[in-house]
């Protein structure tokens, strides 16, 4: 940060690139706080109310960090890929470790494969990490027979979806893959990397994913948590380059949080879909539940 403040801007890392500026330290502790604090308000729904306590709670709060920079690229020796620290990784351990929660179910529907997050927990039986992401996309890792390794092998799950899929690759991927894992693993929170970067619009993939299939996802990731983990469950933006497809998805999101209705046939034209290459999606699904035995 020094070299920053008398640069104004530095290169600290080959692949992404990422970058920093004088502020980059100060605001990546924020963004990292925003989750830490996220978890303790969904634990906590209520000053004073124990974690026994909010299992119970009818309509428990769902918690979303509105950070830059995003975090799932952030391997544990550093930064990479636009992030600086591991975001999810950090609210995941102090989850662990300040409120109890052993088991923590990360999703991450990011188009990117969260490299930082997997490897971090790679060989931890606790943490199952969860990633949906574009086949061959940056930064190139995240194959299905990436599983985990000793002691967490089983609980790192990589299904890289063909170029094209969209909402009904993914409604498959969440009735199939992501449900019963969930349900097999028995959370105590699910923790979410939330990247919009998947939708039509974006420009830095080419996946087929919707302001509605960002509604549904977010509806329907909320009830999972409430099913399973007394509604504990924080997002955390992630990727997102279109401002416009970026906004309206993450706001919709938030619709699906509170309840209300989907705004996504404002925004979205179906003019411009295409075929989703289902038969792609339908083996790589098959093979993602052969190797995990759902």
């Amino acid at each position: 940060m020094d070299q920053a403040s008398q640069e104004g801007i530095i290169f600290i890392d080959g692949s992404g690139p990422t970058y920093a500026t004088s502020t980059t330290f100060h605001e990546s502790l924020v963004a990292a706080g925003a989750g830490i604090t996220l978890v303790d308000s969904v634990v906590m729904s209520r000053p004073s109310t124990s974690v026994a306590a909010s299992k119970n709670c009818l309509d428990p709060p769902v918690g979303f960090a509105l950070i830059r920079p995003p975090g799932h690229h952030a391997i544990p020796k550093g930064p990479m890929g636009f992030c600086v620290f591991g975001n999810v990784a950090i609210a995941a351990r102090y989850a662990q470790r300040v409120h109890g929660l052993k088991r923590v179910f990360i999703i991450d529907f990011d188009v990117h494969h969260g490299n930082g997050t997997n490897d971090a927990f790679y060989d931890d039986p606790d943490i199952f990490f969860l990633s949906t992401h574009q086949d061959g996309s940056y930064p190139g890792t995240g194959k299905v027979d990436e599983v985990g390794h000793g002691d967490g092998e089983g609980t790192t799950l990589n299904l890289p979806l063909p170029g094209g899929s969209g909402d009904i690759a993914m409604t498959a991927v969440f009735d199939e893959v992501i449900v019963p894992c969930a349900q097999s693993f028995k959370p105590d929170i699910i923790l979410v990397s939330a990247g919009y970067d998947g939708h039509v619009l974006d420009p830095l993939a080419s996946l087929q994913f919707t302001t509605g299939t960002y509604y549904t996802l977010a509806s329907n990731i909320k009830q999972l948590a409430k099913d399973l983990c007394g509604g504990r469950c924080v997002f955390f933006l992630e990727g997102g380059y279109n401002l416009d497809s970026l906004s309206n998805s993450v706001a919709d999101s938030f619709r699906a949080f509170l309840g209300e209705r989907s705004l996504a046939s404002e925004f979205d034209n179906p003019a411009i879909l295409y075929d989703e290459p289902s038969t792609k999606v339908k083996q790589v699904i098959q093979r993602v539940k052969h190797i995990h035995s759902l």
